[in-house]
């Protein structure tokens, strides 16, 4: 049983999954959405249906005092059109395993997080862009994880 962890970005979307174990994560990398996280969507259904995680965790970037501001709402739109297409793709494999539960898990924070492990990690900040996403599903998905554990 393993989990998917999405971090929702205009430039890129990054992924990360868990172990068997569902104690650790760890990143499996972007897919680019070129401006619009919507672009992604099919890429991220492959990921599903490639790796059949139990649960895909995306990160829901609410304001500083908890409330909903437009990337928030962006990713509560892009998690049900997600949760519609895969209601799709398996009804029309009767076959196949379940549906993964799809959770939307407060993230404020984590790219800042982020950031400061990949300087922690000496990596420049100019290679920072291209693995920040990831790392942020990676942050993501650990927070879910340790919920799970407790």
């Amino acid at each position: 049983m393993i989990w998917l962890g999405v971090d929702l970005g205009d430039a890129r979307v990054g992924l990360a999954l868990s172990d068997p174990e569902l104690s650790l994560a760890h990143p499996i990398g972007n897919i680019q959405s070129y401006g619009d996280s919507f672009r992604a969507l099919d890429d991220v259904i492959d990921v599903i249906q490639r790796e059949r995680p139990e649960a895909v965790v995306i990160g829901l970037p609410l304001q500083l005092d908890g409330t909903d501001g437009k990337s928030a709402k962006k990713a509560r739109r892009w998690a049900a059109n997600l949760e519609k297409r895969l209601r799709i793709v398996h009804a029309g494999n009767a076959g196949q395993d379940g549906m993964p539960r799809i959770v939307l898990l407060d993230e404020r924070l984590t790219t800042v997080s982020a950031h400061r492990q990949l300087q922690e990690a000496l990596i420049s900040s100019r290679q920072h862009r291209p693995l920040i996403d990831q790392q942020s599903a990676v942050l993501i998905l650990q927070m879910a994880l340790d919920q799970h554990r407790e």
